[in-house]
């Protein structure tokens, strides 16, 4: 695969979560009765709810920054995927099955867009020597 299309599937990946991201942040701060609801249901207390709703909103900004915080693109990616998978678990133990489809579909979009990340900017680690 090129370059050309590792970009190009990491940012509609990155716009596709920022859209679905950023739409559950904004309902989470704006009490939106179908998030707001769900989410009590499983068991989170508003405290929460609200810390959620900032945290992908914040998130999504430094996800859609071009070239730039890429350690930070790295929690963004870490909050995500931990986001998606509490939800996974919450909505199997609370709700039917059925109700964890969107979790399976975001982690998809999640795995799929991080590995084009990695691709596009790999990580290196080098050994500090200790002096």
């Amino acid at each position: 695969m090129n370059t050309k299309t590792t970009k190009t599937i990491y940012w509609i990946g990155a716009v596709f979560l920022s859209l679905w991201f950023g739409a559950s942040g904004f309902f989470e701060l704006t009490k939106n009765p179908i998030v707001w609801d769900i989410t009590v249901q499983l068991g989170y207390p508003p405290h929460f709810i609200y810390i959620l709703g900032v945290a992908k909103l914040s998130g999504i900004i430094v996800l859609l920054t071009p070239n730039r915080l890429l350690r930070l693109k790295e929690w963004v990616f870490a909050g995500i995927f931990f986001d998606i998978i509490f939800a996974f678990f919450s909505k199997l133990s609370v709700l039917e099955p059925s109700a964890a489809i969107d979790a399976v579909i975001a982690f998809v979009m999640v795995t799929v867009t991080y590995a084009m990340f990695r691709k596009l900017y790999p990580a290196t680690y080098a050994k500090v020597s200790a002096e």
